[in-house]
Parts: structure tokens; sequence; C-alpha cells
């Protein structure tokens, strides 16, 4: 079992920049996948960003590639995701998961945090 608790979003102007946070419990962490995913409203939760178990391979969608960072310290328990040049069209609600699986199937991740709101003013 692991719980996923999600910090850090919040209001910004077009152009900024976020740090969200996603601290796990329990000592088996560091053996899963982490994706960060998002839902805009009325929209499908999607793939935004996602890293290995052992950070050594990850995972961005086009539309996030070169503005965000996906990062993660097993240590911590947490993975990080570093949102730069926010624009408006990334409003939505930031949720991590984690996952044994595929990195890129929404089906393969068994937990979910609870979700954080980021919302980009113009």
């Amino acid at each position: 079992q692991v719980e996923l608790v999600e910090s850090g979003g919040g209001l910004v102007q077009a152009g900024g920049s976020l740090r969200l946070s996603c601290a796990a419990s329990g000592r088996t962490f560091s053996v899963y996948s982490m994706g960060w995913f998002r839902q805009a409203p009325g929209k499908e939760r999607e793939l935004a960003a996602a890293i290995t178990w052992s950070g050594g391979s990850t995972y961005y969608a086009d539309s996030v590639k070169g503005r965000f960072t996906i990062s993660r310290d097993n240590a911590k328990n947490t993975v990080y995701l570093q949102m730069v040049s926010l624009k408006p069209e990334d409003t939505a609600v930031y949720y991590c998961a984690a996952t044994k699986g595929s990195l890129y199937s929404r089906r393969e991740y068994d937990y979910w945090g609870q979700g954080t709101q980021v919302t980009v003013s113009s």
C-alpha cells in the first residue's frame, strides 16, 4: 500500500514557475515508477511526465517538454515536478500516481494522490 499526498499547487501568472511535490508513505516507494498526470475541466486526465523507479529514465508529454522536469528523491520518498514558463493551458488539477507497470498507461497506475490545483492566469 502506498499513500500519496501532493502539494505545491497554486495560482501563478503566465511565464511563472511552480514546483509540485508528492510525498509517499510506505517503505516500498523506491520500487515504484511515478507519474504526474493532469486533468483540466472537461478534459481527460493525461500523463504529463513520468520517471522510472531508479530515476534513470523519464517521459514528458510534448506539451510540457522543455518546460517541466520530473525528479525523485527515494531517500525522502518524494517525487517532484518543476514547472517553468507556465501557460494558461497548463491550468489543471495535477495528480501524482505510482505504478510497477508501464509508465505510459494510466491503467497501470495503482495508487493516486488527491490532486493539487494549478491555475495559470494570462
